[in-house]
């Protein structure tokens, strides 16, 4: 997120409806309304691997699979959020005539530099906070990593899973989702080296 568009407080009600005419997205965050930076093609290839990977592995069942056009609200006692997640998976969905989902399972961000920050602490803690949620993986677009938070009876559990081994597991969904299929076709950017004399 970028600085926010306006100093007076927006309603949900008027927020979304001007987004359903706006060129470009908006996050919402009680009353502020965010402009979204844009993504580099990694980002993109990332996120669309994922989508086709878990979509194939969905084809027949009753969840659904959204991309980063759809909004997730956040509801908090005094206010309300509205994110874009990259990828989202709703075993129970909104109708069809509204552009929020309530209740995803999985909730995908893809990080870059500009989006980390928010991506790895409001977003995390916005999201943990969704009874329906049951992961959130935190994609690296930088190396072969993936962070996930999982929840147990107990809470989420934070895994970290890395390279072409790992293989992440999504019990809430019935299959596994492994790194090789995220990273396909990706080239990672070099790694820079700091010699030390």
């Amino acid at each position: 997120m970028s600085a926010a568009l306006r100093h007076q407080l927006v309603t949900p009600e008027a927020y979304l409806a001007s987004e359903l005419k706006s060129p470009a997205k908006h996050e919402y965050v009680g009353g502020a309304v965010y402009a979204m930076a844009g993504a580099k093609n990694i980002h993109h290839i990332i996120a669309g691997n994922i989508f086709l990977s878990l979509g194939t592995r969905l084809r027949g069942k009753k969840c659904r699979l959204f991309n980063s056009d759809t909004k997730v609200r956040v509801r908090f006692p005094n206010h309300v959020r509205f994110y874009y997640p990259d990828v989202q998976v709703v075993c129970q969905p909104n109708p069809v005539d509204e552009s929020f989902q309530d209740q995803p399972n999985v909730i995908v961000e893809v990080l870059s530099e500009s989006t980390r920050r928010t991506d790895e602490g409001e977003k995390l803690d916005a999201y943990l906070t969704i009874p329906s949620l049951e992961t959130y993986l935190l994609v690296d677009s930088t190396n072969k990593e993936v962070v996930v938070q999982q929840r147990d009876n107990t809470g989420f559990k934070r895994a970290v899973f890395v390279g072409d081994e790992g293989v992440i597991p999504l019990a809430c969904l019935g299959f596994d989702l492994p790194l090789v299929e995220i990273y396909e076709g990706v080239q990672l950017p070099a790694l820079e080296v700091v010699e030390t004399e």
